[in-house]
């Protein structure tokens, strides 16, 4: 059977099978990922952050988005875990020499190097370009790849020497399960440090509570004993009556300079002050002058002639 013009079409042009899923291309998924701003959509560029899921960011991208979250934004999803800088921490990369920018090939004429990193390991040397695992510590942000880290097997930092704990490493954009784990450790990390603050602020308040009751129990002392001294001169000035009123006044001048007496103690006495404490006043016995220490002549003024 033909069509017009005599051709004979053949069975894929008249029969149509079921569409191919597009596959998406590695190469330019790894760009992404590792050569892109996770919020911004922007070429990486220094200084850049990571989180606690291991995605990287711009820092100037972070600052904007917290400053400004009602902003819409492409790629929201990716940062709402991240609620302020405390949860970023900067990375301490290490620059690949072979890395020449966007300069690279201006003119064309010679191959390019897609796959080629802008930062490598220090131990290693292998670049960052999605083609080996990498990742970095939360105490200090130095970046090394997972071969380095299984050779060179430390717990201090093979940068700076910093100590760290396995619990402080964090793939750099890990698969869908290393991201749930480290989803599970940062949902872990912050309920403990809630935990921490509660019993911070429940350690506060029981400590406040009971001053606040030694004080108040001072106070009525206080006003206890005011009124009973004012009480016994009120009886003795209605005894003795107008002849006994200088008797009264010494009594009552009696009674100031004791309770003065009382509550005025020495810095000298007081067992709790330290000797440092103590020796910054008048009264300690570094602050007295011995017999040989004291002049035989006195001015009457502070010049001497």
């Amino acid at each position: 059977m033909g069509c017009d013009g005599g051709t004979i079409p053949k069975r894929h042009e008249l029969v149509k099978g079921p569409k191919k899923v597009e596959k998406v291309d590695k190469s330019a998924e790894l760009a992404a990922k590792w050569k892109y701003c996770a919020l911004s959509q922007e070429k990486l560029k220094r200084p850049i952050v990571s989180c606690e899921l291991g995605r990287l960011y711009n820092k100037d991208a972070v600052i904007e988005y917290l400053l400004d979250k009602t902003a819409e934004r492409p790629n929201v999803e990716a940062v709402v875990h991240i609620r302020g800088i405390r949860d970023i921490k900067e990375l301490n990369l290490t620059d690949n020499p072979e890395w020449e920018g966007e300069r690279r090939n201006a003119k064309g004429d010679r191959y390019e190097d897609i796959h080629c990193g802008m930062f490598i390991c220090p131990v290693v040397g292998l670049e960052m370009n999605g083609k080996h695992r990498f990742c970095y510590l939360q105490t200090c942000g130095c970046v090394f790849s997972d071969r380095a880290m299984k050779e060179v097997k430390t717990e201090i930092c093979h940068k700076c020497g910093d100590p760290f704990k396995i619990e402080d490493v964090v793939v750099l954009n890990g698969t869908k399960e290393e991201v749930e784990k480290l989803r599970e450790r940062m949902e872990e990390r912050r309920t403990k440090a809630k935990t921490k603050k509660s019993k911070k602020s429940k350690a506060a308040e029981t400590v406040s509570t009971p001053s606040e009751s030694k004080a108040d129990d001072t106070q009525e002392d206080v006003a206890g004993r005011s009124s009973l001294q004012n009480g016994d001169e009120s009886s003795q000035a209605a005894v003795a009556g107008p002849s006994g009123s200088s008797g009264s006044s010494s009594s009552s001048k009696g009674s100031k300079s004791s309770t003065t007496s009382a509550t005025k103690r020495s810095v000298q006495s007081m067992e709790e002050k330290s000797e440092v404490f103590k020796s910054l006043f008048t009264s300690h016995s570094s602050a007295k002058r011995t017999k040989d220490q004291t002049s035989n002549w006195v001015t009457h003024t502070p010049y001497h002639f």
